[in-house]
């Protein structure tokens, strides 16, 4: 099969869909490999090393869709990328369709098959290609909400862990997944006063027993979070719900009720996010101010550390871009059942139930029979 890699285009990704290793493997296996010129440059990786384990460098993104069947990227397509895209096509990235009707919408109408590696879901949970951008985006949530409670950067003049008599920062954490958990790590790490909100008994004792109980958890309702905002200097929303919009945890009264200076990192923004005043920004200008706190909402946070980012998640998809390689789509499917969760789109047709639901779109069932 010929792969195409093109660079990523949107606002400060750094990142790339695929490393040497992840191309000598597939050259090896008798595939082609098509990259466009500095598509890794972000990533510490040169078209030379690119080029020594097999890949094909190519000037344009034109094409590398046009000579490219599956095409690896790591973020959803961009405007500028709308037309390249075609009837044929195996598109594997991150999608986040639940928070865009218009891309659902250009890749029904370009009969592209999708697949979004945030949807590919194994029969325990597991979500394989999100976990370890998760935890490279809970850690960076930690770091950032202790940056943005500097007075200069508009925050209330906190450090995290406090002094000998003075008190840490009270953060709150909304959700016990693997984002909340490593950002409610990082943050109790550096000393400060961490509580997990989750409605999961479970994983809040596994938090519990993990952490020692120096990270507290709580049963979340809306009258929980509501009380527990009040006195909150940090609020990390890190809610997912698979393939559908992220529900608003936090009101626009809860975040009114906020002290002057608090700060709000929605790292669910990629799914709409959770917090009602929450809309997307970009690395180039992250921060806005709403009722008198400040709000991060940058939809690809780990772009930010693309060395880090690349190696962690493409050792995850590897193994699905080697199945998708060798065998096409449907039988990836068949082999792979944690892969069929992620088919999005195919032959103008919708496959994923939470973005069926989010934009009233018709929602098809995979059968292979009519395919």
């Amino acid at each position: 099969m010929r792969v195409g890699v093109p660079t990523e285009v949107k606002n400060n990704e750094f990142r790339v869909a695929i490393t040497p290793l992840g191309v000598n493997e597939l050259v090896r296996r008798g595939h082609e490999v098509f990259i466009q010129s500095g598509a890794g440059v972000g990533s510490s990786i040169s078209d030379e090393d690119y080029a020594k384990v097999g890949a094909t460098i190519v000037p344009t993104a034109a094409e590398v869709w046009e000579r490219g069947e599956l095409i690896l990227k790591v973020k959803e397509p961009m405007p500028s990328e709308y037309d390249f895209m075609h009837e044929g096509h195996i598109l594997f990235t991150y999608l986040h369709l639940a928070a865009s009707e218009e891309i659902t919408r250009e890749l029904m109408a370009r009969k592209v098959t999708s697949f979004a590696y945030e949807t590919v879901e194994c029969p325990d949970g597991h979500l394989p290609l999100l976990a370890p951008m998760s935890e490279v985006a809970g850690r960076l949530a930690g770091q950032l909400a202790a940056h943005m409670l500097l007075k200069s950067t508009g925050g209330r003049g906190l450090v995290m862990g406090g002094v000998p008599g003075t008190r840490a920062a009270r953060v709150m954490v909304i959700g016990g997944g693997t984002v909340g958990f490593e950002a409610a790590q990082i943050a109790s790490a550096m000393g400060a006063d961490v509580t997990i909100y989750d409605i999961d008994f479970r994983r809040m004792s596994y938090i519990d027993d993990i952490s020692k109980g120096t990270i507290h958890t709580e049963y979340s309702t809306e009258l929980s979070v509501s009380e527990g905002i009040k006195d909150a200097d940090v609020v990390i929303g890190s809610v997912l719900i698979p393939g559908a919009r992220t529900p608003r945890l936090v009101s626009t009264e809860m975040v009114k009720s906020m002290k002057p200076g608090s700060v709000l990192v929605d790292v669910a923004i990629d799914q709409g996010g959770c917090f009602e005043p929450s809309r997307p920004t970009t690395h180039d200008d992250p921060i806005f101010e709403f009722a008198n706190s400040l709000f991060y909402c940058v939809g690809n946070m780990p772009g930010t550390v693309p060395y880090t980012s690349t190696y962690a998640l493409t050792n995850a998809t590897m193994k699905y871009c080697i199945e998708l390689a060798e065998v096409g789509w449907e039988q990836a499917c068949r082999n792979l059942p944690e892969l069929a969760q992620g088919l999005s789109t195919h032959n103008g047709l919708l496959y994923e139930p939470g973005v069926a639901q989010a934009f009233n779109i018709e929602l098809a069932h995979l059968d292979f029979e009519e395919n």
